[in-house]
Order: structure tokens, then C-alpha cells, then sequence
């Protein structure tokens, strides 16, 4: 799958604390998905680990979450839930 747009829907943003991820929908090609950011991602790109402020983290990095998003949904479209990990970042 090679999609070259996400649209975050960011109503659907939520910091999902127990599970340690930032969830979201997002539409890529007219097709609603759903993603979870895992808090490894948001540490990698901010040099620190999410207390209370992931969803912030996660609206400062939103462009770079958005291709490592991209990159997830490549390889795993077929899931209910689209997991973003450290991999998934250039």
C-alpha cells in the first residue's frame, strides 16, 4: 500500500496511560483507520519519556508521527489497530 497522505482526525487524540500509546483515526485514501502510538516513539523523538503530557508530545511531532504512521499502515494495513513503534521512524 503506498498512501501518500494521512488526515488525523485530532478529536479522536487520546492518551491511552495504561496502555502507554496515544490513540488516533486517521484517513489515508478515503479509508478510515485506527493507530496507536506507542510512548517509545514520542521518547525517541523528544528525548523524553511522556508524564502526563503525550498528547502534547504527540501534537509537537505530529509530522513526523504522521509518516511513521504511513510507514505502519504499509506494512500492517490488515489489523484493527495500527500500531506506530521506533521502527516506523525514518
Amino acid at each position: 500500500m503506498a498512501a501518500s497522505q494521512l488526515e488525523i482526525d485530532h478529536s479522536s487524540i487520546l492518551d491511552n496511560i495504561d496502555g502507554e500509546q496515544v490513540e488516533f483515526t486517521a484517513e489515508v485514501d478515503a479509508e478510515e483507520y485506527e493507530f496507536a502510538v506507542q510512548y517509545d516513539v514520542l521518547e525517541a523523538l523528544s528525548g523524553d519519556r511522556p508524564d502526563g503530557d503525550a498528547a502534547d508530545t504527540f501534537q509537537r511531532f505530529i509530522d513526523q508521527i504522521s509518516d511513521a504512521a504511513l510507514s505502519a499502515l504499509s506494512r500492517n494495513n490488515d489489523q484493527a489497530t495500527i500500531i506506530v513503534s521506533e521502527n516506523d521512524l525514518e
